[in-house]
């Protein structure tokens, strides 16, 4: 099968994105064989790429965004046969004995596993998951428009719960990529007011069009004080921004896996009026799920730039450059 894999990881001109021919893998027991029909392009996917993130597994075929069809079944397998139409996401392991575990935090496990970091992904035309991890799928979508919602539909659902944002609040999202854009969504379909600020023009006129209240250059003020806001941008400089527009008791929520270092903060300016910054540390299958079950509910608007899986390197190049508007999508 055509895959992509990141053996040596590094700077985009390097090539640490190398296409290759692999074996159709077969299913573990427990496992589910996925012939992949999408695969939404993520920023962690450059993050493990570039090396920010250690590979884990090297090689290693990125990509946690996935939609296919099961194609075969493992052994010990219930509840699942070929055909059906099922996503793959970036939590696909944890122990489920630890006491994060235990208390319904599993994002937070010491024995969590990650697709297209511990394992192979979405970056070819087959891939394997356990079924446990795997989700259900709403209707009303095209495969290609599903797959942004495995990882930037359910981080971004997670960072506007860990942001506190209250009913009918001020919001304001740090960057307007393919997670903001849907986590905005979530935020005004639940009467919030949506502030919107990123340095891309094209981002901003797509906020606007979706609804956004305002949408200005990442380093101005929003035109009003914030209850709470999210960072996607994966840029430190942007944090002391971020606190310095927060109302008193506002949260700052951190949505990626990789952040540039913060500067200097000044904790009158930046933090004190009870305002709270916090991170955002991967999900939870029930993060998953409610998200999938509220995309069934409300229709989101998924903004996609499409690429032939043939053409992934590009893709990985263009979301660096910030040259794509929504997401990235792969498709075999």
């Amino acid at each position: 099968m055509l895959a992509w894999q990141v053996t040596h990881p590094g700077a985009l001109a390097t090539r640490p994105l190398t296409r290759v021919e692999r074996d159709v893998p077969e299913p573990g027991p427990g496992e589910l064989r996925v012939r992949i029909s999408a695969c939404a392009v993520c920023r962690t996917d450059l993050h493990v790429t570039e090396g920010d993130l250690p590979v884990h597994r090297s090689p290693v075929i990125p990509g946690h965004e996935i939609v296919g069809q099961v194609d075969r079944v493992g052994t010990g397998v219930t509840g699942f046969t070929d055909g059906d139409r099922v996503g793959v996401a970036w939590l696909r392991h944890t122990d489920n004995t630890c006491t994060y575990c235990r208390r319904g935090a599993e994002n937070l496990c010491p024995d969590s596993r990650y697709t297209g970091w511990d394992a192979d992904g979405g970056y070819a035309e087959f891939t394997t998951a356990p079924a446990d991890y795997v989700y259900r799928l709403p209707d009303g979508y095209s495969d290609a428009q599903t797959a942004p919602l495995l990882c930037a539909g359910i981080i971004g659902y997670r960072a506007l719960r860990r942001s506190e944002l209250p009913r009918g609040g001020r919001l304001g999202l740090y960057g307007f990529g393919a997670s903001a854009h849907l986590a905005a969504q979530v935020a005004m379909a639940e009467g919030a007011r949506v502030h919107v600020l990123t340095r891309a023009a094209a981002a901003r006129e797509l906020a606007l069009d979706l609804g956004a209240a305002s949408a200005g250059d990442a380093y101005a003020q929003p035109p009003e004080r914030l209850d709470a806001a999210i960072l996607f941008a994966p840029v430190g400089d942007l944090v002391p921004v971020a606190l310095e527009a927060l109302d008193r008791g506002g949260t700052l929520a951190i949505a990626g896996i990789h952040l540039t270092d913060i500067p200097s903060l000044d904790y009158e300016r930046h933090l004190f009026q009870e305002r709270t910054l916090r991170s955002v540390t991967a999900n939870t299958r029930t993060d998953g799920r409610e998200f999938l079950a509220f995309a069934a509910e409300h229709r989101l608007e998924v903004t996609t730039t499409p690429y032939p899986l043939s053409r992934a390197d590009e893709a990985l190049d263009d979301l660096a450059g910030d040259r794509v508007e929504g997401a990235a999508v792969l498709t075999p």
